[in-house]
């Protein structure tokens, strides 16, 4: 089966599915963002508390482009709700679960989830796109930033006065989410089985006779951005809020609001960069998404309270204004692998994450909090690698 993109925008499914994916990043989000919880109440190590994300962030890459790839061939609109009934299922076993391993079982079914979701949710924002595929990424991914936003506020409200078991109440999220998904589901549906675009179908066979060392290079090099950016964005979501708590003397509720800071502005950040690069240029945003926060981020571990919450913020705009951008650019460099590139970049994203997880919680518990950010605050200067990607000029030429 084949599907097709539109040739005008179409706003209300691209303002729905964005909500979907608000809604299954909340409920992913919110296991980082509760961590401080579990780690009093169940006595979890930093260590542990890497593998639980870990195990929700690598189940949730590993399986994405095995999605995509697969709904390339056999697209599966109903697979979006079932993914979010998962998730459900996963969340209603998080409140109940009463040590480190039942913890481990539920998020391998909220990664699940995650996993069938994001693939297919942009295969969807693509279809949806028209000529505006920047913005139409941006719409899509700027809802999972905003869920990954709300959980420290949520956490906080929430789960810091019920406790683990407060997590009950985002089954009806999932559940909100499954209601609309069924419709999405029922217009993906009705793209199905409509004939590729010819310039689609020539961009493919092109590639395909004619792939190139410098699309391998270049996707190399993708990966070597997505690593740096992950690496840094898990460090600040999963542990500043103990780096509040120890040097700023911030309360669990207090050290959220850092969290959230940086996460709401990663969200304002996602949203612009996709218009941003619909006129300036896809490269252009990934090179400046890096190495425009390397000297914040080198500041950030000796900067006071207050001075923390307004580098969070700029940091937060500038290195997520290249997630979606990121995206879309893997989607042009291989036409006609929508699911499989989204896929890749953004389990690479989530798998990058969880390996730091692991890697950074080992840090910490080894060398401490503070040596921990001082030695992560230089990854954005792998950002210089973005110079080494094929302007978008030229990747149009490839295919022209």
């Amino acid at each position: 089966m084949t599907t097709t993109t539109n040739s005008k925008t179409i706003y209300p499914i691209l303002f729905i599915i964005g909500l979907c994916h608000l809604l299954n990043d909340t409920l992913q989000a919110v296991i980082s963002a509760m961590f401080p919880i579990p780690e009093n109440s169940l006595g979890l190590t930093f260590t542990q508390l890497g593998f639980i994300a870990f195990t929700l962030n690598m189940v949730a890459s590993v399986m994405q482009p095995v999605v995509g790839m697969y709904t390339d061939k056999r697209p599966m609109p109903y697979a979006l709700p079932i993914g979010l009934a998962s998730s459900m299922v996963g969340m209603f076993g998080l409140a109940l679960a009463p040590n480190f391993w039942a913890i481990l079982a539920s998020v391998l079914f909220i990664g699940l989830g995650s996993a069938i979701f994001h693939p297919e949710g942009s295969r969807v924002a693509y279809l949806a796109a028209g000529p505006r595929r920047g913005l139409a990424q941006s719409i899509y991914q700027v809802g999972g930033n905003s869920g990954q936003a709300l959980a420290p506020v949520i956490t906080a409200l929430v789960l810091v006065p019920l406790g683990q078991f407060g997590a009950i109440w985002f089954t009806l999220i999932a559940g909100l989410a499954v209601i609309f998904l069924m419709y999405i589901a029922r217009w993906y549906q009705s793209q199905v089985g409509r004939p590729m675009k010819v310039k689609a179908q020539n961009g493919e066979k092109k590639r395909d006779k004619n792939l190139s060392k410098a699309i391998k290079a270049a996707l190399i090099v993708l990966v070597f951005i997505v690593f740096a950016r992950s690496w840094y964005q898990s460090v600040i979501a999963n542990f500043y809020a103990f780096f509040a708590i120890e040097n700023y003397g911030a309360t669990i509720a207090q050290s959220q609001g850092y969290i959230f800071t940086f996460l709401l502005a990663g969200a304002i950040g996602t949203f612009l960069g996709g218009p941003i690069a619909d006129r300036f240029g896809k490269r252009n945003v990934i090179i400046f998404s890096l190495l425009a926060a390397a000297p914040l981020a080198l500041i950030l571990p000796f900067a006071g309270p207050v001075m923390a919450i307004i580098l969070l913020a700029l940091l937060g705009i500038i290195v997520l204004s290249s997630f979606s951008v990121t995206v879309v650019y893997a989607q042009e460099l291989i036409p006609g692998k929508i699911g499989t590139m989204s896929g890749l970049i953004v389990g690479l994203a989530f798998g990058m994450g969880a390996i730091g997880s692991v890697v950074l919680g080992s840090l910490i518990d080894l060398i401490g909090l503070t040596p921990t950010m001082i030695a992560t605050a230089f990854l954005p200067l792998l950002g210089l690698l973005a110079f080494l990607l094929p302007a978008d000029e030229k990747i149009k030429e490839w295919y022209s």
